[in-house]
């Protein structure tokens, strides 16, 4: 997909993305994801999307899928470009393509301290199915996750 350069559009992860992404992935994250990570997602066949707008990577999403599930990996979008609906549409993508890889449930986990993205996934047909206690590595030790999930 293609777009004007002043407005955002979302095209296919690819290896050469991954220096930008990896700029968001520290500034968002504490304790984040690895480049190795990522080309390791883009390698084995993940489904990597990314959102550019004037030439820049402003958000990303992973997503696997696999034995009719789907996992929302990673879903990010820079600070400056939050609350326009990158994310919204990214996970609404995500979903679309999860379904078109005939896959009957979504699952993710998020921070409890992310409230915005625990919002939005909840708008999106998210219900909360779980803890995953010390899930996410933070400079202060661990954090839980809240395990959610939607049927597709």
């Amino acid at each position: 997909m293609s777009g004007p350069l002043d407005e955002p559009f979302l095209r296919p992860m690819q290896r050469e993305d991954i220096p930008a992404v990896m700029v968001l992935e520290r500034q968002l994250y504490p304790i984040g994801w690895t480049s190795g990570i990522f080309e390791d997602c883009l390698r084995v066949g993940y489904c990597c999307w990314v959102w550019e707008e004037s030439q820049a990577i402003v958000g990303y999403g992973i997503m696997s899928v696999g034995a009719g599930e789907a996992h929302i990996l990673n879903l990010a979008t820079r600070i400056e470009s939050q609350r326009r609906g990158l994310g919204r549409r990214m996970l609404q993508h995500l979903i679309h393509l999860a379904r078109r890889h005939r896959a009957d449930t979504a699952f993710l986990e998020v921070r409890p301290s992310n409230p915005g993205a625990l919002a939005l996934y909840q708008q999106l047909g998210f219900d909360q199915i779980g803890m995953r206690r010390g899930y996410y590595p933070s400079p202060q030790g661990r954090e839980d996750a809240i395990l959610m999930a939607r049927t597709l």
